[in-house]
């Protein structure tokens, strides 16, 4: 696995993404963060570095997501293996990549003398390129197993388990 702009995070700097001006967001309940353009969004996907280590998922990131190879995938255009990839560790991506703290930024191996990567950033506008185009679909289970599962918790956990629990055809409660 080799990044696509070995050399992107020399060329360009952290571009973090606008925000609405308080007085107009605080008559509604729109999104405050905006999203950067697609070519934006490339440059800062191209800010990831083919650093060896990836610390931003091995000990950064709470649920293992894959940064680098999505971040390699945006950067080349390949946005829906990009999006295949995420769904592949994370559950719900449109949540996280909007409320989650981003442990995986300080744990950036860019951040030890430059502005990280703007993983969450990237990690949001890959899954909402994902439900724009439509790639994002309802995946019912082939047959139901007649089982039945009561999922305590509806956390990010909890609605995980279910998400699971139902495609491989169990009845959930949560």
């Amino acid at each position: 696995f080799t990044m696509g702009k070995p050399t992107g995070f020399m060329e360009f700097d952290r571009c973090d993404a606008p925000k609405r001006a308080v007085d107009e967001r605080v008559k509604d309940f729109e999104e405050i963060e905006q999203l950067l353009d697609e070519g934006g969004l490339t440059n800062q996907a191209a800010r990831c570095m083919d650093c060896g280590i990836p610390f931003c998922h091995n000990y950064g990131c709470p649920v293992e997501n894959v940064i680098p190879e999505w971040n390699d995938m945006v950067y080349r255009g390949k946005w829906r293996e990009a999006l295949e990839l995420l769904h592949s560790t994370n559950n719900l991506p449109e949540i996280t990549g909007r409320i989650c703290p981003a442990p995986c930024e300080p744990a950036c191996t860019l951040s030890i003398n430059k502005p990280a990567v703007t993983i969450r950033q990237i990690e949001l506008q890959i899954v909402e390129k994902g439900w724009r185009e439509g790639w994002i679909q309802p995946q019912p289970p082939a047959t139901k197993s007649g089982r039945r599962v009561a999922v305590v918790g509806s956390g990010p956990a909890g609605l995980a388990a279910a998400q699971q629990l139902c495609r491989i055809g169990h009845g959930v409660v949560v």
